[in-house]
């Protein structure tokens, strides 16, 4: 097993709403020289996390109308473009799910299109935005039009979950969002990940990005295991 690989597939994820600085700085410092694709953290953390991860190959993620996805485009849009200018090179956006719901795909589409707009421009097209679609709340055909609207609007990824949704991602989820969106868009599975044989279940489904809290777990499993 290719350990180094399987930590490149990773955002080692703190989004717990309890942990502040110190605690963060700790679990930023364990994680920072496992060469996970990212730290995903909350966005006052931001900072901290572009002054620790300078100079490694590890990407600072962040989340934009998080958890509920309810937020005004032009509240997300602005806090997208902020967290760009603080380090952010990777934002999880979360769809409007209830607009989703109910069929408004043109507000959907505009929704993500301008937050995507937005990073492309404040970060000179160097940083991307994943989709997250709350799967939870989702049937199948709902997913399928989610991740097209998505790919439409000009995201780099869709997204299974928050971790803070009904439940988290499943491998039917992962294998209908690679279907729908072909090979050249990303997928991430998050939610519920906590264990190697998840981990591996959801990349032989399709996906291309793991989201998890649990990274220095599944990378020691995998170490013992190879």
């Amino acid at each position: 097993m290719d350990i180094d690989a399987l930590a490149r597939v990773m955002d080692q994820t703190l989004l717990k709403p309890t942990v502040g600085y110190q605690k963060a700085a700790e679990w930023m410092q364990a994680s920072a020289g496992r060469d996970f694709a990212s730290l995903c953290v909350s966005p006052f953390l931001v900072p901290l996390a572009s002054q620790l991860l300078g100079g490694t190959s590890t990407l600072v993620c962040s989340v934009v109308g998080f958890p509920l996805g309810y937020s005004n485009t032009e509240s997300k849009v602005e806090e997208a473009a902020h967290l760009v200018k603080l380090g952010c090179h990777e934002i999880d956006m979360v769809l409007n799910f209830a607009a989703l719901l109910e069929g408004d795909e043109h507000f959907v589409l505009d929704d993500i299109a301008a937050v995507v707009r937005t990073v492309k421009q404040t970060s000179g097209g160097r940083a991307m935005v994943k989709v997250i679609l709350e799967t939870g709340y989702l049937e199948p055909a709902d997913i399928e039009r989610g991740c097209v609207l998505a790919v439409e609007a000009g995201a780099a990824y869709v997204k299974t979950s928050t971790g803070f949704g009904p439940r988290g991602a499943t491998v039917a989820d992962v294998e209908l969002m690679r279907r729908t969106v072909g090979p050249s868009v990303g997928v991430k599975a998050a939610g519920g990940i906590r264990d190697l044989d998840a981990a591996l279940a959801m990349l032989e489904a399709g996906a291309s990005r793991i989201g998890t809290s649990a990274g220095i777990e599944i990378l020691e499993a995998a170490r013992t295991r190879a």
